[in-house]
Order: structure tokens, then C-alpha cells, then sequence
């Protein structure tokens, strides 16, 4: 027999009963008698009589409890308490509360999405100005800056989205969603998080801050609402990514070029896409006509996988035309080697999309990529060829 006693008032207590549905019988407060404690245990004992019950707690008022009962299941808890109960009966079992290492936390923080915050350094490396330390300096101070803020939003976003992540295939593991971290601690970390974000932002200047304040606003926007927004969601992802270039180049004190710029807006909003296309391909295995908290219908996939190719297709467009103007030749020795980057960023683009396209796309596809060997190579053959243009031919 399985009962279910708690402190907790008699309503909560059967309406969780209700929703485990593994419970015989439930024994809660009333109103009148608040059930922990001594209360607990004379309840226990005058039910099943001493010494008649196994009791399952994890608090020092359950030792009152242990003290009538037959055995003791200790769940997480301190050693010492553990020690404690053995005094008062015999122990059963242990199970013992789950430290958080660093893995966890990384996960709470997102760690492996600051590599999008990577393209701050993207205005000072189009700019050929790597030999500048201050530069460097300010823009490593930026990232951190970035990353901090953006963990913040993500964490903000993950206690929004606790329901909807925890009927997601994947997404129900994360660490709020799979009850792995409370979400208190997430409600106590996001503002300092934000507050070390605005601190290593005024040491890099006003015009940086000011741009980290519009994608802060942009994230949390887009979290509490654009999200459900066709279209309007890919659009601000978009801009999402591109103000970490904008912000890049706040931060360095640079002149944002117009060929980058556009290249960037294409790119991301094809990667925006793929995202999108991935998610509305999952909910279409699993039987589904709509993806859960977003403005979309299985039945939209093809028109997103259009708009997310021609997208893409775009920016290589962009790409070309850069490739054909004045600044090519006056930042790179050998212009006509860059022109390798075309194909390069033609397949990486088609390749993304017909992995997608195959459902062997996870739904970030900045995950996929880091792991993609493919897509590894792409990044290689991207960055040589464009070192080998900068620098000439090494004979």
C-alpha cells in the first residue's frame, strides 16, 4: 500500500495524487491540523499502528515520523540527517540529492550557444585589423559581456517555457524542464547574470552598451510573445544575430560594412528558417497538425523550407557581388582565390537544408553544425581560402 501524507494542504495533496495516479490513499493537512511532525507521526501510528509503516522523507521534522515507524527511506538529504534517522529506526534506504557539477550549470547557461556570440569578433576579422590588442580586448570584454546576458534571456526563457519544453521531445530534458535544477535558482541567477552583463558592458563603451540593451529587449520580446508569431519570429531571430555584428562593431569602434551586413541578414534568416523547418518536421513525426507555442502548422513546412532556401541562396548572391567589387581588391592579395568561398557557402547552404530536409536536423542548427563533420569542413575550407587570399599564396 502506497500512502501519500504531506504537510501540504489536503486539495494539493489529491490533486497530485490524482495526477501520479500511483497513491492508495492520501493523508494531508485539513486546515485544523497541520500534518508534520509529531502530528505526521501520531496520524501514521494511529492508522497503522506502531512501528507498522515505512516512511520515505527528507526533512530534520521527519525524524519524529522515523521515530514510530518500522524502517526509514532517507531522499535528498544531508548525510548527517541520514546518520540522524538511523538512531530512531532502521535505514533502508539512501537516496542521495544530486550535486550540480559543472556539465549541469552549463547546461542551465547554455555555454555552447556563446559560440554565437562569436561573431562580434566577425567586423574586426572582415576589417583584416587582428594585430590591434585594444581591439581585441574590448571585443573579448563584449563577448563575455554577450554571453552573460544572452544566458540570462535563455534562462528567462526556459522558466517561460517550462510547459511547452516539457512536451517536447528533446527539449523536456532540459534542466528546468526535467525538474534537474529548481526554478527558483534560475529566478535568483538571471538578473545577476544580467547585472555582471551591464558591469564588463560599461568597460567597453557607451555605444556597446546601448546595443546590448536592444538585443537584451529584442530576446525578452521575443520570448514573452514574438515566438508565437509567424514570420515575425524568424525575422527577429534574424536580428537577433545580426546586432552580435552590429554590437561587434560598436565595440571596436568600426564602420559596419554594408556587404557584411547584408550577408549576414540573408544567412541567419535562412538559418532561421532551418530552425523553424526542423521543429515543424519533428511535431509531424510525432502526429501533430501544430508546433506547440509557435504560430505554425505541420502543414506550413514546405512554404518555410522556400523561404529558408531562397534565403540562403541570397546571401551567396551578396556574397558574389561583394567578391566582384573595390574593397576586395584592397583588403585581400589575391582576390581571385576568395572567389572559393562561393561554393563553399553554396554547399554548406544546401547541404543544412537537405539534412533537414531528411529529419536528421537537430532543431538548433547551430548544435548540428559544431557537430557536423560536413559542416566542419565547410568552416575549414571557408577560412582557408579566405587566409590564403589575405595572406597570397605561401610559394
Amino acid at each position: 500500500m502506497l500512502v501519500l501524507c504531506t504537510a501540504s494542504d489536503l486539495s494539493i495533496a489529491k490533486a497530485i495524487s490524482a495526477y501520479l495516479g500511483i497513491f492508495d490513499e492520501v493523508m494531508a493537512s485539513n486546515g485544523a491540523t497541520n500534518l508534520a511532525g509529531k502530528h505526521k507521526a501520531e496520524a501514521l501510528e494511529q492508522r497503522f499502528g506502531h512501528a507498522g509503516y515505512d516512511y520515505a522523507g527528507n526533512s530534520g521534522t521527519d525524524l519524529a515520523v522515523w521515530q514510530k515507524a518500522r524502517r526509514a527511506v532517507v531522499v535528498n538529504a544531508s548525510t548527517a540527517l541520514a546518520r540522524k534517522a538511523e538512531e530512531y529506526c532502521r535505514v533502508e534506504r539512501v537516496f542521495p540529492s544530486s550535486s550540480l557539477g559543472f556539465s549541469n550549470w552549463s547546461q542551465v547557461l547554455r555555454m555552447h550557444q556563446w559560440l554565437k556570440n562569436l561573431l562580434l569578433f566577425a567586423p574586426m576579422l572582415a576589417a583584416h585589423q587582428v594585430t590591434n590588442l585594444e581591439t581585441w580586448r574590448l571585443l573579448i570584454l563584449a563577448f563575455f559581456s554577450f554571453s552573460l546576458c544572452a544566458s540570462s534571456v535563455y534562462i528567462t526563457n526556459d522558466l517561460l517555457d517550462l510547459e511547452s519544453d516539457r512536451q517536447h521531445p528533446r527539449k523536456c530534458k532540459r534542466p528546468f524542464a526535467s525538474g534537474m535544477v529548481p526554478p527558483w535558482q534560475g529566478v535568483v541567477l538571471s538578473p545577476l547574470l544580467l547585472l555582471g552583463s551591464l558591469i564588463l558592458a560599461l568597460h567597453v563603451g557607451t555605444i556597446f552598451l546601448g546595443w546590448l540593451m536592444f538585443y537584451f529587449v529584442l530576446s525578452c520580446a521575443y520570448s514573452w510573445g514574438i515566438k508565437r508569431l509567424m514570420l515575425l519570429d524568424c525575422l527577429t531571430l534574424t536580428m537577433l544575430y545580426t546586432v552580435r555584428i552590429i554590437s561587434g562593431a560598436a565595440a571596436a569602434g568600426m564602420a559596419l560594412s554594408f556587404w557584411l551586413l547584408a550577408f549576414a541578414v540573408f544567412l541567419f534568416l535562412s538559418l532561421a528558417f532551418v530552425k523553424r523547418y526542423a521543429e515543424l518536421q519533428m511535431q509531424l513525426l510525432h502526429g501533430q497538425e501544430k508546433a506547440h507555442g509557435r504560430g505554425y502548422y505541420t502543414q506550413d513546412a514546405p512554404l518555410v523550407q522556400m523561404m529558408g532556401i531562397t534565403s540562403g541562396y541570397s546571401a551567396v548572391v551578396v556574397l558574389a557581388l561583394y567578391l566582384n567589387s573595390n574593397a576586395v581588391v584592397q583588403l585581400y592579395r589575391a582576390p581571385k582565390i576568395v572567389w572559393g568561398a562561393v561554393p563553399v557557402i553554396l554547399f554548406w547552404i544546401s547541404w543544412m537544408w537537405m539534412q533537414a530536409h531528411r529529419g536528421e536536423m537537430h532543431d538548433d542548427p547551430l548544435l548540428f553544425a559544431l557537430k557536423d563533420k560536413a559542416s566542419l569542413l565547410a568552416g575549414v575550407l571557408f577560412a582557408a581560402v579566405l587566409a590564403i587570399g589575405a595572406l597570397g599564396w605561401p610559394w
